[in-house]
């Protein structure tokens, strides 16, 4: 991610932190809490103890999910936005909270037992270059998940995705928020981003293992796991 693309895309997470939360609720009719508990229960049975990150936390969401799965771990909730930060705090207070660049994490080499990220893999500028950032971050036996809109190849699934970018995103997204072109940019990355078989040859690229995956309601969102070899 070039720095000025870094800096229009913090700004605009930042812009939209007020009603992120809602919309994503109103937006997904309620299934992408479902959604963030299936991705924390598939990190929590096969991480290790240890220290969990959650990588592009947003407002915290899969942070206090992690924080119920395992209260005793340490916590890590790392965004480069950090108004989104703020706004989640509440949701798991005793939680670490890092404003930090996912192609930059300030974190050393094998520092968590698990990572996790939720919707926001896409976002990232170079997404070889993040895949081997959380590969770093990560120790022998860590678990890598990602919660994702991927490019669909099933045609009743592209055809979805097609219907939900061009009518729900920028509509409701951008008149509940007050910012449409926010809501524009989201559409474009869940179009031009890979698909999960795409996903998953890079995530094998970049070091990781036992590479297994699940579509969720009809393939509208997916479930990578990767796991970093002992």
């Amino acid at each position: 991610m070039t720095s000025s693309h870094g800096a229009t895309v913090r700004a605009m997470f930042d812009r939209i932190a007020p009603t992120y939360d809602v919309l994503n609720r109103l937006m997904s009719a309620g299934r992408d809490q479902l959604w963030r508990r299936k991705a924390v229960a598939a990190l929590t049975e096969r991480a290790p103890e240890g220290a969990l990150l959650d990588l592009c936390a947003g407002t915290l969401d899969l942070t206090a999910l992690l924080d119920r799965a395992r209260p005793a771990s340490r916590l890590v909730a790392c965004d480069f936005a950090k108004d989104m930060l703020e706004r989640g705090r509440h949701k798991a207070p005793r939680a670490e909270t890092v404003v930090g660049d996912a192609l930059d994490l300030p974190f050393g080499d094998g520092e968590f037992a698990g990572v996790v990220c939720g919707f926001g893999m896409r976002n990232l500028g170079d997404l070889a270059r993040g895949v081997a950032q959380v590969r770093r971050v990560l120790a022998p036996g860590g678990v890598f998940v990602t919660l994702e809109f991927f490019r669909p190849e099933r045609p009743v699934t592209r055809a979805f995705h097609a219907a939900y970018a061009e009518h729900v995103m920028p509509k409701v997204g951008g008149l509940l928020s007050g910012d449409k072109q926010a809501y524009s940019y989201l559409v474009r990355t869940m179009k031009n981003f890979a698909t999960r078989a795409e996903y998953e040859t890079e995530l094998v690229r970049g070091g990781f293992s036992r590479v297994t995956s699940s579509d969720l309601t009809m393939g509208i969102a997916s479930i990578v796991v990767g796991e970093v070899a002992l």
